[in-house]
């Protein structure tokens, strides 16, 4: 059976009257609500709300790697992917004419004309939402799929597919199967109880300069011949190799440098060197160090690395939001919107999971009283994520905030619904047990003892 396709609207819910409470619904609005909530438990064997059991006939596993862009900060709804302009200038702000898309119907904030021609690729799930409003608890909780105040700490989605896709499970890349794009977001930790083999590689550096000092493996101001030559020199002053040069444990260093020395001078260093690429191409996800950086990541895809996150910063803007919007999001859609388009124009889009978002919202209420002087805080309540790839149907909205984009009106989405449904896609049982070294019981994600509130799974674009 095909998936269900949800409506496509950008009109509104019913806004509140003055009293504050929801105005009538029509006939045509409730029952699109309750078609779409129903259809996705009908088709989805599980309960619209609560933690369900996994449908009879889950979607086939078809991605083999993601590329997480994680906005560092939260990023606004209402100046992204879900335009409020009829909200009036208290909600859009500067953003009174949101942009249509190639994809009838769907309109999103008009900085962003790639990603506009690339929305048949992409679904936005604007009924996201959680209620947290603090940076590290709802960052820990939209990356681990887990909630807040569990007696243990989970990892992140990056190491459980490390765990299920890395080394273990034959992942023969030479590059660690859990890149950073550069720098760790240090809100939490990405390995939580895994403990450190299963932290994150983070590369440090900057892909827009070149050489992109990669840390370990890319030394800014040494050339190829420098590292050959300390190599030799080093061979030379290991008297005690030379001597024993079939002894095992001799023999075991030198195949551990030999794989080293390969990541410096071999196949490693090449995978970083951007300039490989065609001008152009750079030109076309920018030369910024965001835009360089969803180039490298399509480049460490391409090589099988299952799981790359570009930490992005720059998105808590309490104060000068629309002065800092203006410079983000042009950033942000040539590389996130070119990074889409070349995945799909090689062919790694079907096997390549794209997934935006941050650890919630802005206020939908534009703050312009003193100090924030047009600024956005913290808001957990509702917000939007996009993802694209990997099995995932593009061109397609799922959720609705209402018209001011304050409330999940529609089909909420939690963190473990969206992340549940990204594992099912990678083929990672979610019920799976976890290693916790002290012998606690762990799996992937919560299970429906623990009642956890939900959507259900994405279904709707499986």
């Amino acid at each position: 059976m095909p998936a269900l396709t949800p409506l496509r609207s950008d009109r509104p819910p019913p806004a509140p009257d003055a009293s504050g409470h929801a105005a009538p619904m029509s006939r045509r609005l409730a029952l699109q609500i309750t078609l779409g909530s129903s259809a996705s438990v009908l088709f989805s064997n599980q309960p619209l709300f609560g933690a369900g059991s996994a449908p009879a006939h889950p979607p086939q596993a078809r991605a083999k790697s993601v590329i997480q862009i994680w906005l560092w900060g939260g990023p606004c709804h209402l100046d992204t992917f879900d335009p409020k302009p009829e909200a009036g200038a208290d909600y859009c702000g500067a953003f009174a004419k949101p942009l249509a898309t190639n994809v009838p119907g769907i309109r999103i904030n008009e900085l962003l004309p790639v990603l506009a021609a690339q929305a048949d690729k992409f679904a936005i799930l604007r009924g996201m939402t959680h209620g947290i409003n603090g940076h590290e608890t709802a960052s820990y909780v939209m990356q681990t799929g887990h909630p807040a105040g569990e007696r243990i700490a989970y990892p992140s989605v990056g190491a459980v597919v490390s765990l299920f896709k890395g080394r273990a499970a034959g992942y023969t890349g030479q590059l660690p199967p859990y890149i950073v794009l550069t720098e760790p977001q240090g809100r939490f930790a990405e390995a939580g109880f895994l403990g450190a083999r299963y932290k994150p590689f983070a590369t440090g550096g900057n892909p827009a300069k070149t050489p992109f000092a990669v840390e370990g493996i890319v030394a800014e101001g040494f050339s190829a011949e420098r590292q050959r030559a300390r190599r030799e020199l080093l061979h030379r002053l290991d008297t005690l190799g030379n001597a024993m040069p079939k002894h095992p444990a001799v023999a075991a260093m030198r195949r551990c440098e030999e794989e080293a020395y390969d990541s410096i001078l071999g196949d490693g260093a090449k995978t970083f060197d951007l300039n490989q690429e065609p001008p152009a191409l750079r030109d076309k996800y920018g030369r910024s160090s965001f835009g360089q950086a969803c180039l490298m990541a399509r480049r460490l895809v391409e090589l099988g690395v299952p799981y790359v996150t570009i930490n992005y910063k720059g998105w808590d803007t309490h104060k000068q939001h629309f002065q800092i919007m203006r410079r983000q999001l042009p950033e942000m859609d040539k590389g996130v919107g070119t990074l889409i388009k070349d995945l799909a124009n090689r062919g790694l889009l079907a096997s390549t999971i794209v997934w935006w978002g941050g650890e919630f919202g802005r206020t939908p209420k534009v703050l312009n009283e003193s100090p924030w002087n047009g600024g956005r805080n913290h808001y957990g309540k509702a917000f939007c994520a996009m993802v694209a790839g990997g099995g995932f149907q593009g061109g397609q909205v799922v959720g609705a905030t209402d018209a001011r984009g304050e409330e999940v009106a529609n089909r909420p989405i939690y963190p473990w619904d969206l992340v549940g449904s990204i594992y099912q896609l990678l083929g990672i049982d979610t019920a799976a047990s976890l290693p916790h070294p002290l012998g606690l019981t762990a799996r992937v994600l919560p299970g429906p003892e623990e009642k956890l509130q939900s959507g259900g799974r994405l279904l709707e674009i499986m």
